[in-house]
């Protein structure tokens, strides 16, 4: 029997349990806002200022399919992007295909396949449909950024080879290109940077060090970023909970800090760590694995259209299936902490889009309606 999952189910989710233990909102934030030479300091305290359910989302559609036509199926879906018009844009980046389906979920098109020819890529690992209506993909092994008519023709690329390991690149409306990279050198480092059009080197926003071999750190630090409709630059990295914000010139405007309770980390969590960096639970010989007794500050970073800021957190719904993220409002104060069940790929049109599993390890894209109450 065919067991297809693109149908719409409808779900409401209560969130009222898992955001505090209160059931009012709190009468004033509990934070401060002052100007330091010139700059906006936010500080947030380790409570949101509601304690009651302000964010609800309700499943509406389902794309992927374990059996059925191929157009409905996932290899392994790297990246979803979301046109004006909701047409949803899913990149597979072991078919190195993108598959292109309307708001209602029905399949369309397909642009790109597996190849080095013009259009084609070997390693596709992120999207985006950029403020100048193209859809830009990052072609890791292939070194470059290819970008398309949101009708799936092929317009041009740009080499990354300059840029080791250049990843998860966003484009501003001014066709500037920002994202990290590896330095090379005797320790493994990397930059995020503003870059024009053609990756000419703007300027650097921050360098951070990873770990020097032979003592590799088992959780490295990252960088997460994001950029604004004004094309603003709100960044950070793992390590500490402050976020930068910055205008499109790369002037700092606004920092917004938050205290947080460090979450430890667990055996299950070592398990799943040695599996993502060596594939099991051996070491490879030669090198020393340095493991923390806790997670970083935050683990992702994503805005909404009315730029609401979400940060990843590490801790976890009662049930163990969602992570709880931190909702700042563009002013930077600490709204609300609300579960999701996987990082937000793409939020247009009051809609949230997720790659989630089923516990056969298949990939679904979901689109959840978001309403807030406040």
């Amino acid at each position: 029997m065919i067991k297809s999952r693109a149908t719409i189910a409808v779900i409401i989710l209560s969130l009222l349990s898992f955001i505090t233990a209160c059931d009012q909102p709190a009468a004033d934030w509990q934070g401060t806002i002052e100007e330091i030479d010139g700059i906006t300091v936010v500080r947030n305290p380790l409570e949101p200022i509601y304690g009651m359910e302000v964010f609800n989302f309700e499943e509406e559609l389902t794309i992927g399919a374990v059996e059925g036509a191929a157009e409905t199926m996932f290899a392994e879906v790297s990246g979803v992007a979301v046109s004006e018009d909701g047409r949803i844009f899913v990149l597979d980046a072991k078919e190195c295909h993108i598959q292109v389906f309307d708001g209602q979920g029905n399949f369309l098109n397909s642009i790109g396949r597996k190849g080095q020819g013009p259009g084609e890529t070997q390693n596709p690992r992120s999207i985006q449909v950029t403020p100048q209506k193209e859809i830009m993909v990052r072609d890791l092994q292939g070194d470059l950024i290819l970008f398309y008519s949101l009708a799936g023709e092929f317009l041009r690329d740009v080499s990354t080879a300059e840029w080791r390991n250049l990843s998860k690149p966003l484009i501003d409306s001014k066709n500037n290109i920002i994202a990290d990279y590896s330095i090379p050198g005797t320790s493994f480092r990397r930059e995020l940077s503003k870059f024009d059009s053609k990756l000419e080197a703007v300027y650097t926003i921050h360098n951070l060090e990873l770990f020097e071999m032979p003592v590799m750190k088992a959780f490295f630090p990252e960088f997460f970023w994001q950029v604004t409709k004004d094309d603003r630059i709100i960044w950070g990295f793992s390590t500490r909970y402050e976020l930068q914000v910055l205008d499109s010139e790369g002037s700092l405007l606004r920092k917004i800090t938050k205290e947080f309770s460090p979450v430890a980390i667990t055996e299950e969590d070592k398990q799943d760590r040695m599996h993502f960096l060596f594939g099991g639970i051996t070491v490879p010989g030669g090198i020393t694995l340095e493991w923390p007794e806790h997670h970083w500050a935050f683990g992702d970073l994503s805005l909404d259209e009315e730029g609401r800021i979400f940060s990843k957190t590490f801790e976890k719904t009662p049930d163990g299936k969602s992570y709880l993220y931190d909702v700042f409002d563009p002013e930077g104060k600490f709204m609300a902490k609300i579960p999701l069940p996987a990082k937000p790929k793409a939020w247009k049109n009051h809609k949230l889009y997720l790659i989630e599993e089923d516990e056969d390890g298949f990939q679904y894209v979901k689109r959840y309606r978001v309403t807030w109450t406040i």
